[in-house]
């Protein structure tokens, strides 16, 4: 593996890490939730009163947020190489993943382990075991 001097940005990266650690203790400490965003999203199809409004505008700044960067920013080039079904299958598998483990990476990696829960220390765990797992079999078994 090689870093990209051309991209690596580690102020950008430290700057984004702060933000989204702001952001999950911001909305702890004033709304009492969690920032899953399995959990968020789960919230809004199954609406209960006064959780509708802020779970939605938590998600609508997930999706500006991009737009706002590139209205700002030139984004490097971006290069998957993946096949729109297998992005769509991906997508899948890490939805069904989130239903099981009883959350996400967001949720259990930066909120859960923030609170020192244990179950979200397993749920990291296993969410980075898989993705090594993964990346391995497809990289350097299956050639892919």
């Amino acid at each position: 593996m090689q870093i990209d001097w051309n991209t690596f940005s580690p102020g950008a990266s430290l700057a984004g890490g702060a933000l989204i650690g702001l952001a999950a203790a911001l909305l702890v400490l004033l709304n009492g939730r969690i920032a899953g965003i399995s959990g968020i999203l789960a919230g809004l199809l199954e609406p209960r009163p006064r959780e509708t409004g802020w779970r939605l505008m938590f998600l609508l700044g997930l999706l500006l947020a991009p737009a706002l960067y590139i209205a700002c920013a030139t984004l490097p080039p971006i290069r998957i190489e993946a096949s729109h079904a297998q992005i769509a299958l991906a997508g899948l598998i890490v939805g069904i993943g989130t239903r099981y483990g009883a959350g996400c990476t967001s949720g259990h990696g930066v909120c859960g382990l923030s609170r020192f829960s244990p179950r979200s220390a397993v749920a990291t765990a296993c969410f980075m075991a898989t993705g090594f797992a993964s990346v391995y079999l497809l990289r350097h078994v299956l050639g892919a």
